[in-house]
């Protein structure tokens, strides 16, 4: 019962700490290159905690809102109350042909104390582009 009551506490302890510090991710420019959409996100962990290791599933939707490709963008290590900015270049697809990106949750969420659910329930979505974000 001891073990039990402790997780619990402590669940929703760091639930509660970081859903007040999010991180954020903006997707800042899209930039077409020759080989498809290069895709520049600037990345803010207001958490006080450095993250290890933050992989995002998401999904590539087309202007017409249909699925154009499933990936995984590996932003890597985010330290605490810093900003970063991470390319990842969408090959064969062209910037104005892309229409939204989906982030359908964290995949990893490394560092201490953290999980997946603790950084989709902290992380913050933006977009200076034409391309709308959600998760």
């Amino acid at each position: 019962m001891k073990i039990f009551v402790s997780a619990v506490v402590s669940a929703f302890f760091s639930s509660a700490v970081y859903a007040d510090s999010p991180f954020s991710i903006e997707v800042n420019t899209a930039q077409s290159v020759e080989s498809g959409c290069n895709l520049s996100f600037l990345i803010n962990n207001e958490m006080d905690l450095d993250l290890n290791s933050a992989i995002f599933e998401t999904v590539i939707l087309d202007t017409s809102g249909h699925v154009s490709q499933l990936s995984l963008f590996d932003f890597g290590t985010l330290p605490a109350n810093r900003t970063r900015v991470r390319q990842f270049l969408i090959s064969g697809t062209q910037c104005d042909a892309i229409g939204h990106i989906l982030f359908n949750g964290a995949t990893t969420c490394e560092g201490k104390d953290l999980t997946p659910q603790i950084c989709d329930k902290a992380l913050s979505l933006s977009s200076r582009t034409h391309i709308e974000v959600s998760g």
